[in-house]
């Protein structure tokens, strides 16, 4: 209680808070200390062990780059470059050999082509030559019925020509006699026939 009557006893000043006279002399002492000193980077006498434990970082950053990041950093880009080279021989590989594929298919294409085309020429060839004996028989056999057609021919001409000196001569007998009213003589049939 006693404190409180101490609070209260000294009236507060116009603009300023209670307490506040007490705060500034608090802040006023311990800012006089550092005053002195200033900032530690700045102090050249702490210097000394910040290169100290400036260096000891570098070193030991320098050596964990040197023997851990670095060769990581480094196997990787040779193990991609390795693939790279690997990939691309491969794709090398495969082009030569799609390109010799290629190369004997066309030959094969090539092959079948002459082999049907003489296939073909052979089966042209062997078609033509059953047509020609298929007409060189037909031929032989129209000329045979026409020689026999012929001869039938002649055979009934030369017949229809013997009856035709008997009908002439019948026939004129008959006109003589119709004419005349006497028959006609065989001499004189044949001598009129011949001329």
């Amino acid at each position: 209680m006693a404190m409180q009557s101490e609070d209260h006893a000294a009236p507060a000043a116009p603009g300023q808070e209670p307490g506040a006279a007490g705060a500034h002399e608090g802040a006023a002492a311990p800012a006089g200390g550092h005053a002195e000193g200033g900032l530690p980077q700045f102090d050249f006498a702490q210097w000394p062990g910040q290169i100290l434990w400036f260096l000891i970082f570098f070193v030991f950053l320098l050596l964990f780059v040197r023997f851990f990041a670095a060769p990581k950093v480094g196997g990787t880009i040779e193990a991609r470059e390795g693939k790279i080279a690997g990939d691309i021989a491969d794709a090398r590989r495969m082009k030569d050999e799609a390109d010799a594929q290629a190369a004997a298919a066309a030959a094969e294409a090539a092959q079948a082509r002459s082999a049907a085309q003489k296939v073909g020429a052979e089966a042209r060839a062997k078609a033509q030559a059953e047509i020609a004996a298929r007409l060189a028989e037909e031929e032989a056999k129209l000329a045979a019925t026409g020689a026999e057609a012929e001869a039938r021919i002649a055979k009934a001409r030369e017949a229809a020509m013997s009856n035709v000196a008997g009908i002439a001569a019948d026939t004129a007998q008959a006109i003589v006699q119709k004419l005349t009213g006497k028959a006609a003589t065989a001499t004189e049939l044949s001598a009129a026939a011949k001329g």
